[in-house]
């Protein structure tokens, strides 16, 4: 019955991993092209998405790590790789906020407006769909091995679908009504999630928490 349950439970841990490295993967993929289509369309909310996605990845490494570390060990703590990695996402954050505000300041300013946000709609709908099934999926998996960091990590996933839902939101109100500040506006709410998400960078860095979200 033992070697049962190791069985099973080092088949959920594969599953953890290929989920982070996957999440990893994905968030590379959605950042290259956030980033490009939102350069060439000129939306910012778009680009500032495709910002946070890379910033995602420098976090997924450390979730990968952490998964591999629980596997060996489910009652070890963060160690100094974790600790890293949570400091300069929290710093990439920060220095993404101070280019999100600064940026849709000059645009709100100037009266910028995108030449369309209908690839910010297409990708952010593709976004929480992606996401909501991962946050699924690594909930199952949290549930079956018992892991409070597995766990977490799914609920910080949600950030990701919150920020998605503003990008559907700002991009499928522009091509709607066409008023040029919507885009700004959604890029300065992105900026405001990833300042939390910047904050409890540090603040897992500094403790054993995992993560503030809502279960």
């Amino acid at each position: 019955m033992e070697t049962q349950i190791l069985h099973r439970d080092r088949k959920h841990y594969q599953i953890a991993y290929g989920l982070s490295v996957f999440t990893i993967l994905y968030n590379l993929a959605e950042g290259l092209g956030s980033t490009f289509l939102g350069f060439e369309d000129g939306s910012l909310a778009l680009l500032g998405f495709g910002s946070d996605s890379f910033i995602e990845v420098i976090s997924g490494l450390g979730i990968a790590h952490m998964v591999l570390r629980i596997r060996e060990n489910p009652l070890s703590k963060r160690d100094q790789f974790e600790k890293r990695a949570l400091q300069i996402t929290g710093i990439a954050f920060y220095i993404l906020v101070i280019g999100l505000v600064i940026s849709s300041s000059i645009n709100l300013w100037n009266g910028h407006a995108p030449e369309t946000t209908l690839w910010g709609l297409i990708i952010s709908v593709l976004s929480i769909v992606v996401m909501s099934i991962l946050v699924s999926w690594k909930r199952k998996v949290g549930k079956a091995l018992n892991s409070e960091p597995i766990l977490a990590d799914a609920n910080c996933t949600l950030v990701c679908i919150y920020m998605s839902i503003i990008l559907l939101f700002s991009s499928g109100l522009y091509l709607w009504i066409g008023i040029p500040y919507i885009d700004s506006l959604g890029t300065l709410a992105l900026a405001y999630f990833a300042l939390k998400e910047g904050n409890e960078c540090f603040e897992k860095a500094k403790s054993e928490k995992y993560c503030s979200c809502s279960h």
